[in-house]
């Protein structure tokens, strides 16, 4: 995997097509390699919206370098999507990362086809297990929710990939974060009552609040809803295992969730 500088090089090597999505830090295209037809996702960031000016200190490529080190730029070889290239032309940084096909984000997923409780739990222990990965590599990935999970559809079961590191970060086991990143209605009760929160429990949380809404084909979550008592986590035809997994994912105080570890080994 190498870092490009000029235009003409990317242009060379990949076919950009349509808009896949716009956000706070850039837009996504779908795409193709020129070389042998890969299906890629191009992403294209401005370059006010990288934190730092030096183009290796941008956290998001970091992170995605971090994630696809070890598969030697392999595509499918992890949970998480995989940075193929990334490049640094003009005003913007363009990374090209893997692009599943076919697939759609959980949200459409469940909004469209709804799915069973136990294809739901399926891929929520796919997704605890990308997390872990996750944590174990020292990544915050700081906005699990409906959006940025992608559901491959050609298996005869559902097989989710993590997608946009945009907010991630890295972080030490006891980093304590002041700034909220992520999606305010899904912050964790700690950061409302303390205005501070750590990766992991916050992680968890998102986990709890993710499987909620997949579970109710909605996103309908907000936790101040949840503190008032006005959701209920009593949801009609669920396993006790899956009543426990929402227990342990959304218990108010932090120290009292589960870690990750343990959440794997749930049955």
């Amino acid at each position: 995997m190498c870092v490009y500088v000029c235009t003409a090089e990317f242009e060379a090597r990949y076919q950009e097509l349509t808009r896949l999505g716009v956000g706070g830090f850039g837009s996504v295209f779908a795409g193709f390699r020129k070389n042998d037809y890969l299906p890629v996702a191009i992403k294209h960031i401005p370059k006010k919206n990288v934190v730092c000016r030096h183009v290796v200190s941008n956290t998001e490529v970091a992170v995605m370098l971090a994630i696809s080190a070890g598969t030697n730029g392999s595509v499918g070889m992890s949970l998480p999507v995989t940075l193929l290239d990334w490049y640094d032309v003009h005003q913007e940084l363009i990374l090209v990362l893997e692009r599943p096909v076919p697939c759609e984000d959980l949200y459409k997923y469940c909004k469209e086809r709804g799915g069973s409780i136990e294809e739901k739990e399926i891929i929520l222990k796919q997704v605890v297990d990308a997390t872990k990965y996750l944590e174990d590599k020292c990544i915050f990935h700081r906005d699990i929710k409906l959006e940025n999970i992608l559901i491959e559809t050609s298996l005869d079961v559902p097989r989710a990939r993590l997608i946009d590191f945009g907010l991630s970060c890295f972080f030490k086991k006891k980093s304590v974060y002041t700034v909220f990143y992520g999606t305010p209605k899904h912050a964790p009760p700690e950061w409302g009552h303390f205005g501070t929160y750590k990766a992991g429990p916050t992680t968890v949380w998102q986990l709890g609040v993710l499987l909620f809404e997949a579970l109710n084909n909605e996103a309908s979550f907000e936790t101040q809803r949840f503190l008032k008592k006005k959701l209920t986590t009593n949801i009609k035809g669920l396993s006790e295992n899956c009543q426990d997994f929402l227990r342990k994912c959304l218990a108010i105080v932090p120290e009292e969730r589960s870690t990750l570890e343990e959440l794997q080994n749930l049955p």
